[in-house]
């Protein structure tokens, strides 16, 4: 209801202002206010740009081109960033929004259903049938990310808690996030293939069982399997539950709830793992914590899955 440009540039400006603020004033609960009204205004920017993602005609194409430039820019970040100061972390926040603004106008002011017509000849059972799948795979993505924010809050703490080599795990945090760009290959490939959720019914599995292997202890070998593992399969996981969820959301709605989803389990998931620790039950229960996070999202798709087989299997297998 609300033109698309606005809202990106309302976002734009809110998180422009909230970083050059953070220059000006450097006490902890002013700064604490800003950052928050800057997630706010990142918040906006990110909702649109999914949603608009969400309706593009391939949107697991288009989800894993996102990803592909996130990729590269995930290991511009580690490399980067801790080099400038944080007056400089803030100006090149700024910089980052601004070079955006001149293409706005290439964003559609306002969205128009994919499938249309389709929808209205649905019949009135079905759609009412298939309410609810949208926040079903919002919930899985929650659970997801309850397992990814925390894997990548404490994998490095936990491996060099393990006596690790420090050197080690810094270059190996840094290369292995090229292993994204692989991810994002494969993940198209096989999407081509088998559909979304079939793949991601693996990838899941596979990502829980190199996070739970960790919770029998990390040696440098275990460690190298499970990052250079991890950061290929959470794009992966991202490319299908983003592209599932579009599948069934085509009118971008509920895709645009996506970043909320996942930085909610970004929040709750170290959360968790600081309450473990904090009971002093370790790493080891930590990394369980993140493989059953995992597991209970697999179960969930793959219970959708047999329902969808059973109600639309076109849908069920879709790209």
């Amino acid at each position: 209801k609300v033109n698309r440009r606005i809202l990106v540039f309302f976002g734009i400006i809110i998180a422009v202002a909230a970083n050059a603020l953070c220059i000006r004033y450097v006490d902890y609960d002013t700064v604490l206010y800003l950052r928050f009204l800057s997630g706010f205004g990142s918040g906006i920017y990110t909702s649109v740009a999914v949603a608009v993602f969400g309706m593009s005609i391939r949107p697991a194409l288009a989800y894993n081109l996102m990803l592909f430039s996130f990729a590269f820019s995930q290991a511009l970040e580690m490399q980067v960033l801790p080099q400038l100061s944080m007056n400089g972390i803030y100006t090149a926040f700024i910089v980052c929004f601004l070079i955006t603004i001149p293409f706005l106008g290439w964003l559609q002011s306002y969205p128009v259903s994919k499938n249309n017509d389709q929808t209205h000849a649905q019949p009135q059972r079905k759609n009412k049938k298939l309410s609810l799948v949208p926040w079903v795979c919002l919930f899985a993505i929650f659970l997801t990310y309850i397992n990814i924010g925390a894997y990548w809050t404490y994998i490095e703490l936990a491996a060099l808690d393990a006596n690790t080599d420090a050197d080690l795990v810094g270059s190996t945090l840094v290369w292995a996030s090229f292993c994204s760009l692989l991810g994002c290959f494969i993940a198209t490939l096989l999407s081509n293939r088998f559909g979304l959720i079939r793949p991601l019914l693996i990838a899941l599995i596979t990502m829980a069982t190199g996070v739970g292997l960790l919770s029998f202890g990390i040696t440098e070998p275990k460690f190298l399997m499970s990052v250079f593992t991890f950061n290929i399969l959470w794009i992966f996981t991202d490319v299908y539950q983003m592209g599932s969820l579009a599948n069934f959301d085509h009118g971008g709605r509920y895709s645009a709830y996506l970043p909320a989803s996942q930085g909610l389990g970004q929040i709750v998931g170290p959360n968790l793992a600081a309450s473990i620790l904090s009971f002093n039950l370790g790493y080891e229960s930590v990394f369980m914590m993140c493989w059953a996070a995992a597991m209970l999202a697999m179960v969930i798709y793959w219970l959708l899955h047999r329902y969808l087989r059973a109600t639309d299997p076109e849908l069920a297998d879709a790209s």
